[in-house]
């Protein structure tokens, strides 16, 4: 009978992962060409089909942009499943409001808030709102439009200011990418 080989652990199990082994693991490259990266994103080779490809986030995701959930479908067919998809979704758009949205999300700082609360705007409005509520909360208090208010030139001013930091969040988001 053959005598057990000892382990090389020293008796130390926590030296390696729990539940790791000694063999070395098979990772799946991305099955685009050229691709050296982890392929762990299955992803449907043809509509109804078993087969997948297997690819890595970046080409998952072109791979992804490029798929029509409704190819090959009447018209009727597309609006009916899309309506279905709708109606289906449509709950979890009402519970929204009890999770963390709008202006707790921290996607907006608590100065971008205070300027869409100047210009009257909800926490999500995108920059093409912001510019349009500026412009035209501006053009009513604007100095050459009220000379000599100055309510109204520190109105604008005001305005002018929550525009600005506004615009800056929005340059600043952009150069993040």
């Amino acid at each position: 009978m053959a005598k057990p080989r000892r382990s090389n652990d020293w008796g130390f199990p926590r030296w390696r992962g729990y539940g790791s082994s000694r063999e070395a693991t098979t990772v799946r490259l991305c099955d685009r060409h050229g691709c050296e990266e982890p392929g762990d994103c299955p992803a449907p080779k043809a509509p109804n089909s078993p087969d997948r490809w297997y690819f890595c986030q970046k080409h998952a995701a072109e791979y992804n942009s490029k798929w029509d959930y409704f190819e090959g479908l009447e018209k009727a067919e597309a609006e009916e499943r899309a309506r279905n998809e709708r109606r289906d979704n449509a709950g979890y758009a009402e519970a929204s409001h009890y999770g963390w949205a709008g202006s707790g999300d921290g996607s907006r700082s608590a100065d971008e808030m205070r300027a869409l609360d100047a210009l009257e705007l909800e926490a999500n409005a995108d920059f093409a709102a912001i510019k349009r509520a500026w412009r035209e909360k501006a053009k009513t208090v604007h100095p050459d439009v009220k000379p000599g208010d100055k309510e109204a030139a520190a109105e604008f001013q005001k305005l002018q200011l929550a525009y600005e930091v506004l615009k800056a969040a929005e340059a600043r988001r952009e150069w993040q990418g």
